[in-house]
């Protein structure tokens, strides 16, 4: 049992995108699917009601909780996207400042458009924020 709120569903990420308002949204968050998509090698997980992720990992804090979650992913939010690349961004200071014009929250990163960022930087991104998740926590693609 996870002890998160937002856990996988059965819902299609296709079909959640198709009716994410703006279109600008709705069109970049085809593009980020193509990207995670061929980044991780992970199939898309509809993970609540608004989040596309990718791979799972189960963790088991020094408090004792547990739970599994995405991996990776994002969310097309009206306001902005919302980019989920964990365990965080300590690390990652020297691709955040090639990556473009962004925020950080906790272990996400929020971006108004696509056309702010690099996305080959985003990929690479990506890339490293699986590999460190995995080296802490182990990586499945479901």
């Amino acid at each position: 049992m996870s002890g998160n709120s937002t856990g996988p569903t059965g819902a299609d990420p296709r079909v959640f995108l198709d009716g994410v308002l703006p279109e600008r949204r709705r069109e970049e968050g085809r593009v980020l699917l193509d990207l995670f998509t061929r980044t991780t090698g992970f199939p898309a997980v509809m993970w609540g009601p608004s989040i596309i992720g990718f791979g799972r990992y189960h963790y088991t804090y020094a408090s004792g909780r547990k739970g599994d979650f995405l991996a990776t992913g994002f969310s097309p939010r009206k306001a902005r996207l919302s980019i989920y690349i964990l365990p965080g961004y300590q690390d990652y200071g020297d691709i955040l400042a090639r990556l473009g014009k962004h925020k950080l929250g906790k272990s996400c990163l929020y971006v108004n458009k696509l056309t702010d960022i690099d996305l080959a930087v985003l990929e690479e991104l990506i890339r490293a924020g699986l590999r460190d998740l995995d080296a802490i926590w182990p990586v499945s693609p479901r």
